[in-house]
């Protein structure tokens, strides 16, 4: 679910930002980093239906197939019903912001985890680190041009962002204790394993009739 939303939010940004709903090429920046992004998104929908049960791949096309259609009559309608671009903005812009906070919304499902478990290992601080950064600069670009639908869904990314990394920071010695006793735990699995082998092994030849 979470890539089938950031794909429709793709797919909606990347139309905004194209002169049929922008004033010319007004959002280019909009067209190239979210177009890179229908790519990437609809790569992992599809690596996931290729590896997925057969049930698995009809709820991921009953799920993905109503999102393109709708998608689709948003253009429609957006280009042919709306006559100026201030409209087709109002429109496709607003759809986008909903869904955009739809998109920020999933990390709070990883956090509660995080929060209940008290360990950050569901969540990698590189990932949480650029989602900050993103938020923060899309903010700003929004701010500089003056486009609400551009800068709304990071005044929700942004605080998300923040408060990802206050759990990294509240946890994360948590997880630098618990690695070397994870370490120890396996090493000591590793010795009985080998223990058990070498005590086998004896066995084997004090007993040459009980070797197979």
């Amino acid at each position: 679910m979470p890539y089938i939303i950031a794909l429709l939010n793709c797919l909606l940004f990347t139309w905004y930002g194209l002169p049929v709903v922008s004033n010319k090429w007004e959002n280019l920046p909009l067209v190239t980093v979210n177009g890179v992004g229908i790519l990437f998104e609809l790569s992992y929908v599809l690596i996931y239906i290729w590896f997925s049960t057969p049930k698995g791949k009809v709820k991921v096309a009953m799920t993905a197939v109503p999102v393109l259609i709708v998608f689709c009559v948003i253009a429609i309608v957006s280009a042919f019903v709306f006559p100026d671009h201030r409209h087709r903005k109002l429109l496709v812009g607003s759809i986008g912001l909903g869904v955009s906070i739809a998109m920020y919304g999933s990390p709070l499902v990883v956090m509660k985890k995080v929060i209940q478990t008290k360990s950050v290992e569901f969540m990698p601080l590189p990932l949480s680190f650029c989602s900050f950064l993103a938020s923060v600069l899309w903010l700003t670009y929004g701010l500089l041009i003056r486009d609400i639908f551009v800068a709304g869904p990071s005044l929700i990314g942004t605080p998300l962002g923040i408060l990802q990394l206050v759990l990294h920071c509240k946890y994360w010695k948590r997880r630098v204790m618990e690695e070397p006793n994870k370490v120890e735990l396996q090493k000591g699995n590793n010795t009985e394993k080998l223990d058990l082998e070498m005590g086998h092994g004896k066995e084997c030849v004090t007993v040459p009739s009980n070797c197979n």
